[in-house]
């Protein structure tokens, strides 16, 4: 059975960023975590971090639509 739960350590790696973007993303509330224990130790729910990805997917194509369209050439009315 694999974990609910995974700390930043392993949040970190499965996106191949440091641990200290990994905390910086959970400080900000743009990824969901819990604190858990004596000393607080964050914990990242699975769930949170497959919902945190496709909302990145989700921005990043709503970035390049948007970049394209700026370098697409602009249509004059009569089609030149």
């Amino acid at each position: 059975m694999s974990p609910r739960f995974i700390p930043l350590a392993d949040v970190a790696e499965s996106l191949s960023i440091s641990a200290a973007q990994a905390y910086a993303l959970v400080r900000s509330g743009e990824l969901r975590a819990i604190k858990v224990g004596g000393r607080g130790q964050w914990r990242v729910e699975l769930s949170e971090l497959e919902a945190y990805i496709e909302r990145e997917y989700r921005k990043t194509a709503a970035f390049v639509d948007e970049e394209s369209a700026a370098q697409s050439p602009q249509r004059t009315p009569h089609g030149s």
